[in-house]
């Protein structure tokens, strides 16, 4: 049974709270109470999710919520209870949604947790409210009583009357805010990824998709490589990459994953069959840090212009003439063309191009998600490389990311590439590094 709200006793330790419940299921809620969890990277152990791609993974391992929300909620006529709406651990003596992104917690003897960004309620909890309205407890809504995620610094055991002692995040530690804008720039490019797919669905390739919450898959054997085989997400939930593996193995293809650099599940892998493709620097800052406006000095009359539906075959002549990627792809991106801007599914996509004397001589694309404006397909004609006009065309999509209401401009590019220079020369801070490797079979993964 969950503990009743109306006989929780305040806390007796000096410290700043303590646990009074500690809550976990195999799937859904509610979550019920233990006598006691080992709580590693991932989260509790014998903790599960029934969607794990909307929660989980080391960024989300730890829910938090304070018993003072929900005794809030409760007067209100709801019937919440500790452990109804799916929080690890029930606390008194933190409002936790109050406390800033990076504030870290000492539980116990040796768990230390670090708030890491709001957890947004869903429908799997609207039997705790008597109008079934789950967003009572959003931060976006009521901001007092919403519960919080925290990513696992230390790994220790938590059992109810544990002590809780917060720090305060450190005055030059910004690793959770970095986090909290790879997650936007992440979904941003998915979402432009997955437009993307579906538009060489509608133009006739045979296309597997997956369009789960944070993971995004796709698999073609019509177009190999890493283009059209490969999974996005995984660097945020890389205990999912044994779904990846069954993905592409049923689709009959070599996929690949994006995982990062250093991680914990890079480590796991026995990456002397796993050699790294590329590397990939992932970048983003605030579209005002970039120097909008900016001309293009070593090609006199060039302008830099938006591309519109009737254009769009120029561009991606223009596009395939700057970055040819082989036949194949090149003949996938000449039939997904026309499906690329002018449907609803590309409202959020923009292309533009430099243009001198009537041609285009460099591309860009932009695409906006959750006011992020994600920047792909830059690229410039050989012939005109190395005078700026890089440069000029981020600026020009920085502009129009602000103009869209954008707070961030972010884009991936290799490592070594001229690209990786220039977005670090118009102003955008490097994020993250990430290899791309292929997907392992999933007999390796059982294997290991």
């Amino acid at each position: 049974m969950t503990t009743e709200i109306s006989t929780l006793t305040p806390p007796a330790s000096l410290g700043m709270g303590r646990v009074l419940q500690v809550n976990v299921s195999p799937g859904g809620v509610p979550k019920l109470p233990v006598e006691r969890a080992w709580v590693d990277r991932l989260g509790l152990a014998g903790d599960r999710h029934n969607d794990d791609t909307e929660h989980g993974g080391p960024h989300r391992a730890v829910a938090l919520f304070g018993i003072e929300a929900i005794r809030r909620v409760a007067a209100e006529g709801h019937p919440i209870e500790p452990g109804t709406v799916g929080e690890n651990l029930t606390t008194e003596g933190i409002e936790w949604s109050s406390l800033p992104v990076g504030t870290r917690a000492r539980i116990g003897d040796d768990l230390i947790v670090e708030v890491s960004k709001p957890d947004m309620p869903c429908l799997t909890i609207r039997g705790s409210f008597s109008d079934e309205r789950f967003a009572r407890i959003s931060i976006l809504v009521n901001p007092t009583d919403s519960r919080m995620y925290a990513r696992v610094v230390r790994e220790g055991g938590v059992r109810p009357g544990d002590p809780i002692i917060l720090e305060t995040p450190a005055a030059n530690d910004a690793t959770a805010a970095i986090h909290l804008l790879i997650e936007r720039a992440d979904a941003a490019n998915r979402k432009s990824q997955l437009a993307g797919w579906r538009a060489a669905r509608v133009a006739g390739l045979t296309l597997a998709i997956v369009d789960d919450g944070e993971l995004a898959m796709v698999a073609s054997p019509e177009v190999p490589g890493r283009s059209r085989n490969r999974a996005l997400g995984l660097t945020g939930l890389p205990n999912l990459l044994p779904r990846a593996a069954a993905f592409f193995a049923d689709a009959g293809v070599e996929g690949w994953a994006e995982l990062d650099a250093g991680g914990a599940l890079l480590a796991r892998l026995d990456t002397s069959r796993l050699q790294a493709a590329d590397r990939l620097a992932l970048f983003a800052g605030e579209p005002s840090s970039v120097l909008v406006g900016r001309a293009v000095a070593g090609v006199p009359g060039v302008a830099i212009r938006e591309v519109f539906a009737d254009e769009v075959d120029r561009w991606v002549e223009a596009a395939i003439g700057a970055d040819s990627h082989g036949p194949v792809r090149d003949g996938w991106l000449r039939r997904t063309a026309p499906h690329l801007l002018g449907k609803p599914e590309q409202a959020h996509r923009r292309l533009f191009a430099a243009e001198a004397n009537g041609e285009f001589i460099g591309v860009g694309a932009i695409y906006s998600y959750g006011k992020v404006g994600w920047l792909s397909a830059g690229a410039v004609r050989p012939d005109f490389r190395n005078r700026g006009i890089q440069l000029a065309l981020i600026s020009a999509r920085a502009a129009a990311a602000g103009e869209a209401g954008c707070t961030l401009i972010a884009s991936d590019t290799l490592v070594g590439e001229p690209s990786e220079r220039n977005l670090g020369r118009a102003g955008l801070s490097r994020l993250a590094t990430r290899l791309v490797l292929p997907v392992p079979r999933p007999t390796e993964l059982a294997g290991g």
